[in-house]
């Protein structure tokens, strides 16, 4: 009995959800790059900068296998991501992207920066499932080989890939290079599996 309620508690902890994002400041991110990030409203804001190039947002603690959920709102334009297992180096990132970006260009996809392009796009007739100007939920589940992503509670994409198992890194928001892109984000919380 005991041996089962220490199993019990380690599991309950284990699977505690925690925030990464305080709402207030980016204490626990760093910033690539010259974009702009910043809070405005207990909202984390990326909006071009004047050098209009790639930019990141990185977590400083590395997660390995996560549940991630968030919501986003594409103010502008829109084209942006979520890495996962990534480092950055300047602005130039190493791992993975779920797609954000405007309707018909593949949110919810996994993209490999610098390596080989798309290793999965959705569905194209899932691509109406983003609502721009609109607060959208994403969820990313990254367990050992496997990503899972959904956006408004459809299921966009899962695909199993040995490289991606072998990955580490931490969380990353991207903002495309190009100019004239705003996206909000908030409720960043995420679960270590």
């Amino acid at each position: 009995l005991l041996i089962g309620f220490i199993f019990s508690c380690n599991q309950n902890q284990k699977l505690e959800t925690i925030s990464i994002f305080n709402g207030e400041n980016l204490d626990g991110w760093i910033i690539y790059g010259t974009e702009k990030w910043y809070v405005e409203n207990n909202e984390l804001v990326c909006e071009s900068g004047p050098d209009e190039q790639y930019g990141y947002l990185g977590t400083n603690e590395y997660y390995d296998d996560f549940i991630l959920e968030l919501n986003f709102k594409q103010e502008n334009n829109g084209n942006s991501g979520v890495f996962f297992r990534s480092t950055v180096d300047g602005t130039k990132v190493k791992g993975w992207q779920v797609e954000v970006a405007p309707p018909g260009l593949h949110s919810g996809g996994i993209y490999e920066s610098y390596g080989r392009g798309w290793l999965i796009k959705p569905d194209q007739s899932n691509d109406s499932v983003v609502k721009m100007g609109e607060w959208n939920k994403m969820k990313i589940k990254v367990l050992g080989d496997e990503v899972t992503t959904w956006i408004n509670d459809l299921e966009m994409i899962k695909i199993k890939d040995s490289i991606i198992g072998a990955g580490v890194g931490g969380v990353a928001l991207q903002i495309h290079d190009g100019g004239g892109i705003k996206v909000r984000w908030k409720n960043l919380k995420i679960q270590k599996l």
